[in-house]
Order: C-alpha cells, then sequence, then structure tokens
C-alpha cells in the first residue's frame, strides 16, 4: 500500500488534474483536508470510501488510520487544498511516513494563487516591472524567519502572493506602502474558483477598509504588486524582431 498525497486544487472541481479526478475516483479511504477541500471535490470520491476529516485529527491519528490501512493493503488518498507541496504541512506526514517504511507519491494541484491571479485576470509577472513572484505569510501561530519578514521581501519590489495572511491586512498593508507605494494595487480573492468566491481589489491604501466592509477574515489570498496594473512594456516573445529556439521569427538584417 501507499499514501498518495493529492492537491484537489484551489475548489473547482473542473481544476482538477485528470490524475488527481482518476485517483479520488477509485480511492477506498481518504483524508480531507476539512473545510478547505470544497464539498464538490468529495462527491468524487465513491460512496464506499472511507472518509476522515483531517481537521479533528493530530498527526498521529492519522498515523493510525495509515497503519490501519496499511493491514489491509488498502492505499489511503491524502486529500490536500490547492498544491501540496505549499504550506501543505505534508513535510511531518512524510517523516514519519519514512520512520514506519510506508511507501508514497505527490500528484501535484493548481495553487490558490493562480486561481487567484486568474480571478482578476492578470499576469504576475511584467517586463520592467516584476519578473519575480514571492509565495509566502505573515507570521502567526508559525513562525516566519527573521530573514524572510514582510519588509525583507518587500524590499525586492516583487509580486507577493500572500496566504494564511488576511487576518493581517492592515497590518500587511502598512508593511508595505513604505516599499510599494499608497497606490500600489493589491487584490484579495477569497475561496478562490469556488461558487462563492469574491474578489475585493484595492490599493494598499485602500484594501483594509474594503475587506473589513466585505467581513472576509479567513480562507483568501492576498496579491500585491505593480504588475497588476497591466501596464509596463511589452515583452519580447511576440515582438516581430525577436526569434528565439521556440518560436520561428523573422529574421531581420
Amino acid at each position: 500500500m501507499k499514501v498518495i498525497f493529492v492537491g484537489a486544487g484551489p475548489g473547482d472541481p473542473e481544476l482538477l488534474t485528470l490524475k488527481a479526478q482518476r485517483i479520488l475516483t477509485k480511492a477506498q479511504c481518504c483524508i480531507y483536508a476539512g473545510s478547505l477541500i470544497s464539498p464538490v471535490i468529495l462527491e468524487a470520491l465513491p460512496t464506499s470510501c472511507h472518509t476522515y476529516d483531517s481537521a479533528e485529527m493530530s498527526l498521529d491519528d492519522i498515523l493510525e488510520v495509515v497503519s490501519a490501512c496499511q493491514q489491509t493493503n488498502t492505499d489511503v488518498i491524502r486529500l490536500h487544498t490547492g498544491e501540496p507541496t505549499i504550506f501543505g504541512a505534508i513535510a511531518e506526514q512524510m517523516r514519519a511516513l519514512d520512520k514506519l517504511g510506508i511507501e508514497y507519491s505527490v500528484i501535484p494541484g493548481i495553487s490558490s494563487f493562480q486561481a487567484a491571479a486568474a480571478a482578476i485576470n492578470a499576469e504576475l509577472t511584467a517586463p520592467n516591472i516584476a519578473q519575480t513572484i514571492i509565495l509566502s505569510r505573515i507570521a502567526g501561530r508559525t513562525p516566519v524567519p527573521d530573514e524572510q519578514n514582510l519588509e525583507q521581501l518587500a524590499a525586492t519590489r516583487s509580486t507577493l502572493c500572500l496566504f494564511l495572511s488576511i487576518q493581517q491586512i492592515a497590518k500587511i498593508s502598512q508593511q508595505l506602502i513604505p516599499y510599494y507605494g499608497n497606490n500600489c494595487p493589491i487584490a484579495v480573492v477569497y475561496h478562490a474558483s469556488w461558487q462563492d468566491q469574491q474578489v475585493i481589489i484595492g490599493t494598499l491604501f485602500n484594501i483594509t477598509e474594503k475587506v473589513k466592509q466585505a467581513k472576509i477574515t479567513r480562507t483568501a489570498i492576498i496579491l500585491v504588486g505593480q504588475a497588476l496594473d497591466k501596464q509596463g512594456d511589452d515583452s519580447k516573445l511576440y515582438d516581430a524582431y525577436f526569434s528565439h529556439g521556440y518560436r520561428k521569427g523573422k529574421n531581420v538584417a
């Protein structure tokens, strides 16, 4: 048997990978990440599948289920929201599985930051503005290394995608303004790709009040950066005078 870590994607069942969909439809045991997983995704599981909500489980509880399945040679689907390798807490599970000698694999999924960018029809990179995307979070119960605090990241003026941080939106805005400016675009996307998706677009100056009025306090991702303005120079990719190995271009003398 093996444990298969499956990325459930951001919420829309049509954003599941074909591989994830196939695995779910044949699952016999599934431990899923509580309310973070859209109920529509869970509908892909067979009615005979034994399901466990990990929101109510400790790591030991999870391992107990896995060990029981090992006795019956039953694969366990460990269903994580979005992309399991980003803030998925799968490393600690893998360490425990290594100690037990249990095989595991990972099926990637679309992350909520990608779904959020799609929701606002934005490209996260822009020539001469942002060629770097930073995926991070604000310190909470899980600390952040000093050299990776928000001010350090903001100094790069990259596009920031902040997970698990919406409750600190006021603090985030205040810390980013000195680096990005009052008018820097920022988007907050609640339940990206879910049927109840909510999008709030503003600036670092006014986003806190907008989020407060919308009463969004969880399950949202924050996108920040000048690239969201959709301004800037054109890339060289489709320049008539530019050619490279992946596209036949015009030869200009």
